[in-house]
């Protein structure tokens, strides 16, 4: 291969990207991965030290995070002191706070779609599907049957 031909291949290759990641569509999709990323630290940061403590506090001063379960035979007071040790554990606290985590963020884009959803135009009414016509057809020819025919079919007598 000439090297007019790989520059040339090269410099298309570079414009089709270029064309790619132009699109409005490309850059909608960026925005929204970077707005979804800081709103999920805004709902973590939420969930951890807005909405976890008062259920703790309820439920008698128990920190989410900090619930674990140890899976060896050695004693840990808490989750930070068996992570130092290297300790096999089930971190579950921290995993409720997450499933509240993505709940609240369910919520979130399931009002937010709704509320989307109602201000779109409503689809306008679609008329008669061919299926739909050709049963009126139909319809219509049997009903001319049934009923003789018009006067102005009647043979002259």
């Amino acid at each position: 291969m000439s090297s007019s031909k790989i520059g040339e291949s090269t410099k298309s290759f570079l414009e089709e990207f270029r064309d790619f990641a132009m699109k409005g569509s490309v850059i909608d999709l960026a925005v929204g991965v970077i707005i979804g990323a800081a709103f999920g630290k805004i709902v973590s940061s939420l969930v951890s030290y807005v909405v976890m403590p008062p259920i703790g506090l309820l439920l008698g001063r128990v920190d989410f995070s900090s619930l674990f379960v140890n899976l060896s035979a050695k004693p840990a007071a808490s989750l930070k002191e068996a992570t130092d040790k290297g300790l096999p554990v089930l971190a579950y606290g921290a995993f409720l706070n997450t499933v509240i985590e993505f709940l609240i963020i369910a919520l979130v884009l399931f009002v937010v779609i709704q509320q989307v959803n109602r201000f779109r135009k409503p689809a306008p009414p679609k008329g008669p599907s061919a299926e739909e016509k050709l049963l009126t057809e139909i319809r219509d020819l049997l009903k001319t049957e049934r009923s003789g025919p018009v006067e102005s079919e009647k043979p002259a007598s």
